[in-house]
């Protein structure tokens, strides 16, 4: 706890926990509410791929002395419709990630050692949080907005077309452009996750509060809400754990998330064997 209260400054608190907190709540929230319609389709290795997409982007950018984040939101946004037009060749969706995604990683790689830039990329990959600035902050929070309230606005057709393609194809609702507007939502909040997870863990920060919510709840509207619930407070237990014993934040989030799928597992088991017994 000393060492707690000596880390929490008001200047850390005001120039950069709260700025984290702000963003990390924003893109808690869009992950968490994409990841259950991502696992229910069986696309959840679509934020791994599209993750190693932006961080190749990313790695070019800043070589090139553009600007990151405003460079990538597009580039993997053009690599979500790529990939889910791969998808429906003869290559699969398994396949057009890992040949798409690795060629990408490929090149960032490549540009930055080559201009000597590992080092200024590398929290894209592991996540730095706490490194963000205000302009990332806002360009943040502004895009994760947006997605929320796309998500919102089109909450019925991403309900039918996650449940069932064929029967949401047969009441006339166009199919692949909703799949295509949830491949879009993936990639925007893939990119504004890179800070606040890193490259190698944002897919996780979108597949473990809905495997989480769904172990404990049945209905998509009462798994959509609880997967939020569970992802803001697993990214606000794993900020102040990563504060409190000196940790990366990216690593204690997930970790945190690990333990409410196993405690949910758990719960779930026990409730499935008093309900047998019940009916036994």
């Amino acid at each position: 706890m000393n060492n707690l209260s000596e880390i929490l400054t008001p200047e850390f608190v005001s120039e950069i926990l709260l700025p984290a907190l702000i963003a990390g709540i924003a893109v808690s929230l869009c992950s968490s509410l994409l990841g259950v319609s991502l696992v229910l389709k069986r696309c959840s290795m679509i934020g791994d791929g599209l993750s190693h997409v932006g961080y190749g982007t990313l790695c070019i950018a800043i070589a090139m002395g553009w600007a990151p984040m405003k460079v990538t939101v597009p580039v993997v946004i053009a690599a979500a419709y790529i990939l889910l037009r791969l998808s429906e060749s003869r290559l699969g969706g398994d396949t057009a990630i890992a040949l798409f995604s690795t060629s990408a990683l490929a090149l960032g790689i490549f540009a930055s050692s080559k201009a000597n830039l590992t080092t200024d990329v590398s929290h894209y990959m592991f996540g730095s949080i706490l490194a963000m600035t205000r302009s990332d902050v806002i360009f943040s929070v502004i895009l994760s907005i947006c997605v929320l309230l796309v998500y919102l606005l089109f909450y019925d057709k991403i309900f039918a077309v996650t449940f069932d393609e064929n029967f949401a194809r047969a009441t006339g609702l166009n199919v692949r452009f909703y799949n295509l507007l949830i491949a879009v939502l993936t990639a925007v909040t893939v990119v504004l996750g890179m800070m606040l997870m890193g490259a190698l863990l944002i897919s996780s920060l979108m597949i473990f509060p809905a495997v989480t919510a769904m172990r404990l709840c049945k209905r998509f509207r009462a798994v959509v809400v609880t997967a939020v619930a569970v992802s803001v407070s697993c990214f606000l237990l794993g900020l102040l754990f990563s504060l409190w014993f000196d940790t990366a934040v990216g690593a204690s989030v997930i970790l945190v998330n690990l333990a409410f799928f196993l405690l949910s597992s758990a719960v779930s088991i026990l409730l499935r064997r008093n309900s047998d017994r019940s009916a036994n």
